[in-house]
């Protein structure tokens, strides 16, 4: 997204290509996305696997077959091409704009000469918006996205020629505003982001415009209790039952939810309208504080109801509640809670928001994917146990699949994954914000034209230093701010060697003014302590239990790391025990683990309900490793929070 001329954002996006990882954790992901993540995805999607651009083929007339794969598959195409451009941005490998080039024109040919364009419709002689299960909006939102990040970063215009004539059809069938169920069909609001990053990129207001109505369809047509209660797609489960406007509490599907309020957050920095801000202000709040895990994931039933008892799907369900074992936590909602957060941070320069951003990327959203990042969960918990459980009722799956039939979340993961750099700064009214930590390179130009360039040295999240070394600046004073992520209490900053006369307080940006020269630095040290977390007494589901969490990385107990046979179901930590961090280079990708002596409970107790007795405890140093990090090592069991034993 770029908000550079956006009128009411306060941290504005840099440039593609202006911040490249040099060293430490992002710049390892960013390898692993660059060698294996991307080029591994697209032999899936151009081959029979994914089918994918099979599907475009077939629409195509070019091949003959049938249309494969989920209604929104040609959005998981757009998310890849997306994906392969920000690797592109960064290594300029011309094979891969060559091969896309292919693909495009494909795309190209499939598309009909109205504008209209989703394989699945078309390949089957499907009535066009017939059912808006079909997804035409949701994959419409990704092909603009796509398309004008092809074009930022090529200057091509062969990609966006295909959307633009895509939300022409768009605005000439919903413009001014459509009739009967048309105003239902923008429940995947993809399409929402897709266009204000269109209006962004063409200067072109209608399709402001038409993002701004399908925000104001939602809510507005009528629905009937009787008629949602057995219908997952009609009322709370797609947003329809309160306009977004007056809405307070996050209902139903979370990507869905999530998807919209990204959207309404993009529209609002164009147009400035309070209310919308107001309701979004309440909304993330309402996720974050009410409905959101410890490691950031949300939605967190497979199958449930709203709070107005609509049948939901991989959704919100009631504030503190939280199940762990049966936790959902889809791995796109996750993606789109950092989303979310990443464009309010934009709208309010907040520091909270960028911690919210980072608490995700760090935990839930890694966790969708493999170390070696071929292979890929779906679904989140926070606990897996397999005691008395089918496997499939506490995640989708025992181990990550190297390919899932519906797969909105692996390109989704690996596009943020590719763009990440992006976010690690923001343009402020008078310099530069440092959002997220990491060894990069910053080579851009502030608000007023002026050229900047930083180097970041850090081995984040491992360790909490980080250095900042300012090798091209203008004159005249300007403003370094830096985040102080609200865990890091008690954090120092530096300039030059000497402490800065500047309030370090966590859960803010510190922010530095001076006349910067070229080899000032400025050093960050924040205390990695080992915390226990405990939850909220509400949450019952973690009621006298605790989870670890180190800088912003938490940490879970998984079977591989305890005795032979013992199950996670049997662990308790002592809450005196001494825990302590070792980094292990070599270990899951290079990963710091926890150890620490950990209570294991030798009497089983396997009837419903059992008369209290005194339990038998055997003592065993054990070691946790970071949550994202879990099930690389075959079929396990794991758990994210520990009964807590007082007195052992």
């Amino acid at each position: 997204m770029n908000t550079t001329n956006s009128p009411n954002v306060k941290f504005k996006s840099i440039d593609i290509g202006d911040c490249t990882w040099t060293e430490g954790f992002w710049a390892d992901k960013f390898k692993v996305a660059e060698e294996t993540m991307v080029p591994y995805m697209g032999e899936l999607l151009t081959g029979d696997v994914g089918h994918a651009l099979n599907n475009f083929k077939i629409a195509a007339g070019l091949k003959e077959g049938v249309h494969k794969g989920m209604k929104w598959h040609d959005g998981d195409f757009y998310k890849w091409i997306e994906a392969s451009m920000y690797i592109y941005a960064q290594n300029k490998d011309p094979k891969i704009v060559k091969e896309l080039d292919e693909y495009i024109a494909i795309i190209g040919k499939a598309q009909a000469s109205d504008g209209y364009i989703q394989t699945q419709v078309q390949a089957s002689n499907l009535k066009r918006f017939g059912n808006r299960q079909y997804h035409e909006m949701y994959n419409a939102g990704h092909l603009f996205t796509s398309a004008c990040i092809h074009y930022r970063i090529t200057g091509k215009t062969n990609f966006l020629n295909i959307a633009i004539k895509q939300a022409d059809f768009l605005y000439k069938t919903f413009m001014p505003e459509p009739k009967g169920d048309l105003k239902r069909f923008g429940f995947n609001q993809t399409q929402i982001m897709g266009l204000v990053e269109l209006y962004r990129t063409t200067k072109d207001e209608r399709y402001l415009k038409l993002a701004e109505l399908f925000i104001n369809l939602r809510g507005k047509l009528k629905v009937e209790p009787t008629k949602v209660s057995s219908h997952k797609f009609m009322g709370d489960m797609v947003q329809e039952r309160t306009p977004l406007r007056k809405a307070k509490t996050a209902e139903g599907h979370a990507v869905l939810a999530l998807y919209f309020y990204a959207g309404a957050a993009d529209v609002y920095a164009e147009t400035g309208e309070q209310a919308l801000v107001d309701a979004l202000d309440r909304l993330w709040s309402n996720v974050v504080n009410k409905k959101m895990y410890v490691t950031g994931a949300v939605g967190q039933t497979h199958h449930g109801v709203s709070s107005h008892v609509d049948m939901v799907h991989e959704g919100f369900i009631n504030e503190y509640m939280m199940p762990n074992l049966t936790a959902y936590n889809e791995t796109c909602a996750n993606i789109c809670n950092s989303m979310f957060s990443y464009r309010m941070l934009g709208l309010h320069g907040e520091a909270k928001y960028a911690d919210v951003m980072e608490l995700v990327l760090f935990n839930s959203a890694l966790s969708g994917i493999s170390v070696e990042g071929k292979d890929y969960f779906y679904a989140n918990p926070l606990r897996v146990s397999h005691k008395g459980y089918d496997p499939g009722n506490d995640t989708e799956f025992d181990v990550r699949q190297p390919y899932i039939p519906c797969f909105c979340c692996p390109p989704n993961l690996v596009r943020t994954i590719a763009k990440l750099s992006g976010w690690a700064y923001s343009l402020t009214n008078n310099g530069v914000a440092v959002n997220l930590f990491g060894g990069n390179k910053l080579s851009t130009k502030l608000l007023d034209g002026s050229k900047f360039e930083l180097i970041q040295e850090s081995q984040y999240p491992w360790n909490g230093a980080v250095k900042l070394t300012v090798k091209k600046s203008k004159r005249e004073a300007f403003d370094i701010l830096v985040r102080i992520p609200e865990w890091a209490k008690g954090s120092k900053i530096l300039v030059n060697g000497k402490t800065a006369e500047v309030e370090v307080k966590a859960g803010t940006y510190a922010t530095i003014n001076r006349k910067w020269r070229k080899g000032d630095v400025v050093s960050l040290d924040m205390p990695m302590d080992i915390k226990l977390l405990e939850g909220n007494p509400l949450i019952e589901e973690v009621r006298n239990q605790a989870a670890v969490k180190r800088g912003p990385v938490v940490y879970c107990v998984e079977t591989p790391d305890l005795p032979k046979n013992t199950e996670v179901l049997d662990v308790y930590l002592p809450f005196d025990s001494e825990l302590t961090a070792n980094y292990k280079p070599g270990f899951l990708g290079g990963v710091t683990t926890i150890s620490g002596k950990l209570a294991i409970r030798k009497d089983k107790n396997e009837e419903m309900y059992n008369e209290v007795t005194k339990p038998i405890w055997e003592t065993q140093n054990v070691e946790l490793v970071p949550y994202f990090s879990w099930a690389n090592r075959g079929v396990s069991e794991m758990s994210v929070w520990l009964p807590v034993l007082w007195n052992k």
